[in-house]
């Protein structure tokens, strides 16, 4: 019982420590740049897309039209 809430309140101290940062406009330039996204390799993102709606024979859902046979 008491294990359980030492890790309850350290958990909970753990959760009030953390916060949230206001970006200043200033800032957000920086973080609007093409290097902090999770998609920088524009090339791998179309081959990754090519791939996936022509084996599950939907689209990837990026505005790419065709069907699942492969051939477009």
């Amino acid at each position: 019982m008491r294990t359980k809430l030492f890790w309850s309140l350290a958990g909970g101290a753990l959760l009030l420590v953390t916060g949230c940062e206001n970006v200043k406009p200033w800032q957000r330039g920086t973080l609007a740049d093409e290097s902090m996204t999770d998609e920088r390799n524009r090339a791998n993102i179309a081959l990754n897309e090519h791939v996936f709606f022509s084996r599950e024979a939907a689209t990837g859902g990026r505005g790419v039209a065709g069907g699942g046979c492969g051939c477009n």
